[in-house]
C-alpha cells in the first residue's frame, strides 16, 4: 500500500481572504508593482483565487511568491 503524499509547504503559499497578492512583472509588463497588487475576495480550493477589481479566476502560480 502506498504512503499518502505530503504536501510541499512552499509549493502553495497559504492564501487567505483580505490579503494582497501582486502579478509577475512579466505577466502584466509596463506597470508599477502597485498596479499589479490586488486584493483576494475568494480562495478557491484549485490553488485559484478571485481578486477585487478584477474579472475571472487566477492561479497562484501567476503571483510573486508569497513570504
Amino acid at each position: 500500500m502506498r504512503k499518502p503524499r505530503k504536501r510541499n509547504p512552499r509549493s502553495s503559499p497559504e492564501v487567505s481572504v483580505g490579503m494582497a497578492l501582486t502579478f509577475r512583472a512579466e505577466v502584466m509588463p509596463g506597470r508599477d508593482r502597485i498596479e499589479r497588487t490586488f486584493q483576494v475576495t475568494r480562495v478557491l480550493g484549485n490553488a485559484r483565487v478571485e481578486l477585487a477589481k478584477l474579472e475571472g479566476q487566477h492561479s497562484l502560480a501567476e503571483f510573486e511568491r508569497v513570504a
